[in-house]
This record gives C-alpha cells, structure tokens and sequence, in this order.
C-alpha cells in the first residue's frame, strides 16, 4: 500500500511490481485509505509508503485491523507505530537510545520543559509518533537561543496532545552516521549508511505535500558485531510484540537502525517495522530477495497472487 501523495509508490519500491511479475503474481499500487478499495480481492497487502499515517494513527490502526492478509501484521504495526516501543525495550535491558519522555497529561509550562532537558551536549526532540524526520529537531543545550527554541517546539507538540521524545544526540552520528540494517522473513538481507539528518539548531518542519526528509544513503558493509547486534534486538522486540509469539513466523520485512558509541556495543536507536525504505536498489540481489519473500509470504495462502502494495 502507499499514499496518496504516492500513488505509484516510492520510486524505491516501483520496481517491485516487476519483479513480482516475473515470478507469476499481479501487484499493484494502492492507496491505503482509498474508500473505494475492496481489500478482500487481493491475497496479500504489503504495507510500502503509507508515511501519511502519523497525523492520522488512531484510523491508520482500525484500517489495518480491518484488512485481510496485511503484511507485517496489525498488531506489529500497533507496537511499532508508536515509539513508546523504546521504553519498553529498555525497560527489559536492551541497549537503545538514551531517552526522556514528555507526556502531554503533564501539563508542563515552558519553565518545567527547561528543567526537564539534558544540562548538556546536543539533544533532539521529535514526537513518538512521525516517520521521515519530520517535526524532528536538534538542539544544544548550552546555547540559549537553541536551549529557547527546543522549548518551543516541545511545547508546541505537547499543546496538540502529542507524546514527545527528547533524546541525547550521539557525537558518533556526525562521525560515522547510522548503519540501517535490512531482514527480510528473519534472513539479514543487506546494509545501508545513513549519513547525519540535522545540524544543530536545525528543525525539519513539513509543509505542503512533505511527506519525509530526503536521506543521504549508501551501500554499507555491516560487522559481525552490528549484524549480531540487529538480530539480537530484533529478537528482543518480536518476543515482546503482544499477539505475537517468539515461534511465530518471521516478520516479512525490518529495519534495525544502530549507532556504535566509541565507548561500547551498538545503540538502538529504531526499529522500523511499519513503512521502512529498504534501499533495495544499494544492494545487489536485495531486490529479488523481498520478491522472494513477498512470494514465500504467499504460497502460506491460497493459490492465487494478487497483491496489493500500500
């Protein structure tokens, strides 16, 4: 499935349909919240580019809840949707992204978000529920302006009834960037680098028809220890996924986003189970290896192939 705003898909994605072809199945591209969709013709529905849902949760989760066959599945889309998902990882011991959460039922003024920030360093702030990098901003703490125009936007979250996440921003990430780590049905498929999103002081702020922030992406060469380290938390998270039990089938598609602070093992800073680019066109063979799995996803159903890609 995709968006309106991407009615064909992601260019990342098109070639998909291709591929499917070549192994029998029809698929097509179709908008997600299109009312005009019966989703009980298709077999299977890949969720793609639906990066509109943010503004939209609550109906983004009653719809997958009500289509037959969606991939990955509605309760995995619940969990993962909101990234409130990293507290209850760390909460069990896993290694994620050091984070302070702000409620909005907390009611803070502007003085209380100050003394809620970290004393120092840069930071981020980005609402628990968004995709693309949008509404997410970075800050320094020792800088007044920057320290003022952090409050501001928190707030600004907070006044719309949105849960906020402030997050210490790691210095490796300007060094080395963040290594996005691709499975697919369980099997890590390839790797891609993702270089630094935000400058300091900058805010990405969508407007009009803005759906994410264009990533600057390249081919990566993961280790051993980051390959270990993706699949240890992707573990972690699918046993602690509720509805859905560690012997269940592998999830169809993941994204483990890892950064390796100088000082220790890698850090998780998302795991991206709803929407994710998988930069498929970065890695020979990658492409063939989700319409390998997409089909595998298939011969566990009936007989016929008619797919549908949101």
């Amino acid at each position: 499935m995709t968006c309106s705003e991407l009615p064909e898909l992601d260019p990342e994605d098109q070639p998909l349909i291709g591929a499917l072809a070549d192994r029998g199945a029809e698929a097509s591209a179709v908008v997600w919240d299109d009312p005009d969709v019966d989703w009980s013709d298709y077999d299977l529905a890949v969720i793609r580019s639906t990066w509109d849902y943010t503004t939209r949760h609550r109906e983004f989760l009653e719809w997958a809840a009500s289509v037959p066959r969606l991939v990955n599945p509605p309760n995995v889309i619940r969990w993962a949707s909101d990234k409130h998902y990293l507290q209850g990882l760390a909460d069990h011991g896993l290694a994620v992204v050091e984070t302070t959460w702000l409620e909005p039922s907390r009611n803070f003024d502007k003085r209380a978000l100050h003394n809620r920030f970290p004393a120092r360093e840069d930071f981020v702030i980005k609402p628990a529920i968004s995709a693309g990098s949008l509404e997410t901003g970075r800050y320094t703490a020792t800088d007044a302006d920057s320290r003022r125009f952090a409050i501001e936007h928190a707030h600004r979250l907070l006044s719309e009834g949105r849960s906020v996440m402030v997050q210490r921003y790691l210095p490796e990430v300007d060094a080395a960037g963040e290594a996005a780590l691709i499975f697919l049905h369980g099997t890590f498929s390839h790797a891609v680098h993702k270089d630094a999103m935000l400058a300091p002081g900058e805010e990405v702020v969508g407007e009009g028809d803005t759906l994410y922030k264009p990533e600057s992406m390249s081919p990566y060469r993961a280790s051993a220890v980051e390959i270990e380290a993706a699949q240890n938390a992707l573990a972690f998270a699918r046993a602690r996924i509720p509805g859905r039990s560690p012997a269940s089938r592998p999830l169809l598609y993941a994204r483990v986003d890892l950064v390796t602070p100088r000082s220790g093992d890698p850090v998780l800073m998302e795991l991206e189970l709803v929407e994710p680019s998988l930069f498929c066109s970065l890695a020979p063979g990658a492409l063939d290896r989700f319409a390998d799995a997409i089909m595998a996803e298939l011969r566990m159903g009936p007989d016929t192939h008619n797919i549908a890609l949101a």
